[in-house]
């Protein structure tokens, strides 16, 4: 899949590929306007909210460093039925924006389909989950006091300007959830100074941060920020874990009351399936299974009831996986294992590839019957209906590709 973003991104910060990502501090060039422009505005931001039921966290509103209670920006509404429901109150929300705040959406790819194109792109390139939030900050507000994340991160200043501290880490490689707290910030300073619009910057997990408009005077800065959960080895024996209970020795209580005899028998078997397990399902089997067994992106399933699909695009959260045997291709994706003659891969490559495939052209191309492969594709959700909202994600964004993991 060959993103605008992807490579805005990796020229920007004078990366040939997404290994740098967790590895340090950097700090780039910009991304230009116009991607700016297409990714998110703040009127379009604002317009997402006002056309949606949002609620704290996910809606955040935060003045003088501080967070202000939801009813501050958020009323509660009757529809014309009688249905109850919480909305953002956009009269509110323009006053605050008026006196200085800043509005903080979380998870914008759930509502945008640019935004979700975007995590997309840089999920096939990165292989990690990718959310990605928004910070709208008006006049001289602050955001969040210093702080760290327990993710890599990517932010991207879309527009305006404002303020950074980056310091290091005071504790390696922290997480959410740790043997022990990480609240005292490093003094390290990385760098202090000004995003200006277009311009990227990568901040690892676990360094400190935090941004202002304090003293910028009039204005506004709107960025967003791509979250990249990376897996460690907790998460490797956590799915170990989960691989044992296949296992009946492992499914049984643990013995209390027997004799010695008896629970040294029991541990020493234990402890020796699981030695065989990890040294059997490396952190490498992990990894791939993750990527092949997670659901595809939410999308629209019409089952043609308004007419038989043009278009199809790959909606998996990573590229699939193709295997080459004896006259027949398997495909892996979204939990499944799909088989087809060997004489599909020039079509499945195309349908596959994470941009938008027109079936008629692919036909034409490859002479094969592609709209039997996309109907397949999409009963299987590994592909979905290219309908015109959805479409919206793509263009002047993407181009045509080929799958990136070839047989």
């Amino acid at each position: 899949m060959d993103h605008r973003l992807v490579r805005g991104v990796e020229k920007a910060l004078g990366w040939a590929g997404p290994s740098m990502l967790g590895s340090e501090f950097t700090r780039g060039g910009t991304l230009g306007p116009d991607l700016c422009a297409r990714l998110l505005t703040p009127t379009k931001l604002l317009d997402l909210v006002m056309r949606r039921s949002l609620a704290s966290p996910q809606l955040r509103c935060f003045r003088d460093g501080s967070e202000l209670h939801p009813n501050s920006y958020i009323s509660a509404t009757t529809t014309k039925r009688g249905q109850g429901i919480h909305v953002p109150s956009m009269r509110r929300l323009g006053r605050l924006i008026e006196s200085g705040c800043t509005l903080v959406l979380d998870s914008l790819e759930v509502f945008d389909p640019t935004m979700e194109v975007a995590c997309r792109a840089l999920q096939w390139w990165s292989r990690e989950l990718v959310q990605v939030n928004a910070y709208l900050t008006t006049h001289e507000a602050d955001g969040f006091n210093l702080h760290w994340d327990d993710h890599d991160v990517l932010v991207v200043q879309l527009a305006g300007e404002k303020s950074w501290e980056v310091r290091g880490s005071s504790r390696s490689a922290p997480m959410y959830r740790d043997a022990e707290q990480n609240q005292t910030p490093s003094d390290d300073l990385l760098w202090s100074g000004t995003l200006c619009a277009g311009e990227v910057m990568h901040i690892p997990r676990g360094y400190w941060h935090q941004a202002t408009r304090s003293g910028h005077g009039a204005g506004f800065s709107l960025h967003v920020t791509f979250g990249f959960v990376k897996r460690t080895g907790v998460d490797w024996l956590t799915w170990l874990a989960d691989e044992v209970r296949e296992s009946e020795v492992f499914r049984h209580d643990l013995d209390r009351w027997g004799t010695l005899e008896e629970r040294v028998l029991q541990e020493t078997e234990l402890a020796t399936i699981a030695a065989n397990l990890a040294g059997s399902r490396p952190p490498s089997e992990f990894l791939a299974a993750r990527e092949e067994e997670r659901p595809a992106h939410r999308h629209v399933a019409t089952g043609g009831t308004f007419g038989n699909p043009t278009s199809v695009v790959c909606v998996t959260e990573f590229p699939p996986r193709f295997e080459k045997h004896n006259g027949r291709i398997d495909v892996f994706a979204a939990g499944k294992k799909i088989t087809f003659a060997a004489g599909a891969l020039p079509a499945l490559e195309k349908l596959l590839s994470g941009s938008p495939a027109i079936i008629d052209e692919v036909a034409a191309t490859t002479g094969l019957d592609v709209a039997q492969l996309a109907n397949v594709l999409i009963q299987e959700e590994i592909c979905a209906e290219l309908i015109p909202e959805l479409s919206l994600g793509y263009t002047d964004l993407i181009t045509s590709g080929n799958c990136s993991k070839k047989p």
